[in-house]
Formats: C-alpha cells, structure tokens, sequence
C-alpha cells in the first residue's frame, strides 16, 4: 500500500513512520505546519507544531529513506479548530481541540488530501489500536487515544492506520534508540499546540475580551463575585474562582454550572458536581450502523478519567431533548462528576473480554443531576 505518515516531529509518529516502512509499504512522510507563525519555537516540551518540530520530523525521514514534505494547513486548522475552541468556550462549553483536529484535520482534510494524490492510508503515531475496522484502545492504557479518536467515522477509520497501539511507550522510545532516531528521547508534548504558554485563560481573554459575570453560590444563589468572562472557567473547577470568602460550611467549592446568556458562573460543593444522566448530539457510531434498541456501555467523558458503566439509548434528534441530530441519552449507573458540555462522550463495550472496543461518541449537550431525569436545558 501506498501509505502517508504523519510526522509531528515526536518520537511515537516517528515509530510509526518506521513500522510502516518496516511492513513493506510505500511511504511518505508529511509534517502539518498548523502555526499561523511558523518561525515560532517550542516552550520545553509543549505543543507539536513548531519549526523544531519539523525539523526533528525531517531528520527522522532522513534515517528511515522515505521522502519528506511539509503541508500547510494553518488557515484550515485556524478556522476548524482554534476558532471552534474560542467559540465554544465562549458559549460556556469546555472543548477537546485534539479531538477536533483528529475529526477535522488528520482524518478528514488530510486524510481527503492524500486520497487524492492515490495514497491508501495514512499512518499516525496514536496510541489506539484498529482489529477488522473496529477502533479499540491501545496496550498502552496510560497512554490510550481511542477516546480522541472516537469521533472518526467508519469511513475515515477504514483509512487509518496506527501502528503503535500494540506497544508500551516505553517499549516505542527504546525501539526508537535502536533505531538511531534522534527523537527517542524527546518529551511528550502536552497541553494545547496553539497556546504554547499554557495559559488557557490568558489565550481566550486576550482572543474573546471581557465579558463581565457574576459568580453566584448554587444555594443560596447569593452574589459572592465578579469575573471578566465565563470563558476563564470550565465545570469541576476549584481554583481561580474569583471567591474572597470562604464557603460558611469551609468545604472547597467547584464551578457547577455556567450561562453564558447571562455571564453567570454557579459554584457549589462537590454534591452539586454530580451527573446521572447526559444527551450527547453529533452521535458516530463506529460500525457505520445507527443502534435501534437501548443497550449497556461503558461511557468515558473526559479524555483520562470519568468512567462509569450505563444504559445508552439512541434518539432521533428531533429536539425533544435539547439536541437535533442523531443523538443518544446515557443513564449513569453511578454518577459522575466533571462532566462538561462540548466533550465527548465515548461509549465501550461493557464487558470484561471486549471492554476495549469502541462503540461510537457524541458531543455532550444536557446534564442531568437526578437520577433517570435530565435537565430540559443546554445547562445542568
């Protein structure tokens, strides 16, 4: 096969590259230059779309022989994700941009571009596995993406390829050494590739301006604050509140709740965090055929963390639920907490044998904190 790896300039992308060329394949090797300011230099190890990168990307080329491009995708990147991230943290949701440009640029912009020039797959370095089709979580749990990459249609699954997911990151660095790649012992990259400070907060001011709010407690609805934007702040929450008081029972408070027709950030005890129930919208489902009965799942929302097992009905998105669109409602079995409109909700297979499987994935859009009930709006 004639097989595109994308190359981000880390160590996993690199192996996977090698792998490739190791099954026998004819391989390219690509590097997205997805900064609006190429000329920018990574800070320690966050981000993956520097000038360095794409050197280190190039290099790693140079030693497995295969030719080497560099493809611009900043203006698409730009519109697709960062803008979708500012708009939707703007509206009171707390997005995944991996996820968006997993969904919208590696496996569909460039994934359509290499189809296009008569490539049959494109190999990446994520840590997530593919058996007959159907995406299944990787060896590596602590290093698992199959929930970044949940959102990928069958279709654009059946054009994938991740050669790693089989092998312990530890095991990919010393592969790495030994195959004399300068990358073996780069850092992980980590935190957001467009806003290499760090700073979430400081991004989203400067990008979305003030926008002045109140916090108010969940209780008593009393005003305890102000703030310049509910972008500054995601559900789950604790530090930089804005709170001078401390709560009058002295236990820790968490943003549960945020409206951002009226700039109101809600903040309450950990009891007031808690989710029973969730509509998702934007529903995938990985075997390209859209379930018709109500069946168990286990649902992960977040992309480390926030796992319960469920009952998960499929809807028809007629709005009944606050979503159009093929959508689904998930019944927790035990609550969650964290759980935040415009992040994913990734349904497994329930079962010990085959828990690995991914079943499909759909946006967050309604929480409900009582049991078998949901909220009749966008908000908790």
């Amino acid at each position: 096969m004639r097989v595109l790896a994308a190359m981000s300039g880390g160590v996993d992308s690199a192996v996977a590259a090698a792998r490739a060329v190791d099954a026998g394949h004819d391989v390219v090797g690509v590097h997205l230059a997805l900064s609006t300011a190429p000329g920018a230099l990574r800070t320690g190890s966050r981000g993956c779309c520097s000038r360095e990168d794409a050197g280190d990307a190039r290099r790693a080329a140079d030693v497995l022989g295969i030719p080497f491009y560099v493809w611009d995708f900043a203006d698409r990147f730009k519109d697709d994700v960062i803008d979708e991230f500012v708009a939707a943290y703007a509206a009171g949701q707390t997005p995944n941009p991996c996820l968006t440009c997993n969904e919208k640029i590696k496996f569909s912009a460039l994934s359509e571009r290499a189809v296009a020039l008569g490539f049959d797959a494109v190999a990446t370095g994520h840590y997530a596995r593919l058996d007959n089709g159907e995406l299944r979580r990787a060896v590596d749990e602590d290093k698992d993406q199959s929930y970044v990459l949940a959102v990928l249609t069958p279709q654009q699954l059946s054009r994938a390829m991740f050669p790693i997911g089989d092998t312990p990151k530890d095991q990919i660095r010393a592969e790495a050494a030994a195959r004399q790649l300068s990358v073996a012992n780069k850092p992980d990259s980590h935190d957001i590739c467009f806003i290499p400070t760090g700073d979430t907060r400081a991004f989203l001011g400067a990008t979305i301006g003030v926008r002045p709010g109140k916090v108010v407690d969940a209780d008593s609805g009393a005003e305890l604050g102000d703030h310049e934007g509910v972008h500054g702040f995601t559900i789950g929450q604790r530090k930089g509140l804005g709170i001078d008081a401390p709560a009058a029972d002295g236990k820790p408070r968490y943003v549960t709740e945020i409206d951002p027709d009226s700039g109101t950030v809600t903040v309450g005890s950990s009891e007031h965090l808690q989710v029973w129930t969730i509509v998702a919208r934007r529903a995938i489902w990985t075997s390209g055929t859209t379930p018709t009965e109500p069946f168990e799942a286990m649902v992960q929302v977040r992309a480390h963390g926030g796992l319960a097992l469920a009952d998960v009905e499929p809807l028809d998105g007629d709005g009944t639920d606050g979503v159009e669109g093929p959508a689904f409602r998930i019944r927790l079995r035990s609550p969650l907490t964290g759980v935040a409109r415009g992040q994913a909700a990734v349904l497994y297979r329930p079962d010990a044998e085959a828990g690995d499987l991914v079943l499909g994935s759909g946006r967050i859009a309604v929480t409900g904190s009582v049991p078998g009930e949901l909220a009749t709006s966008a908000g908790k």
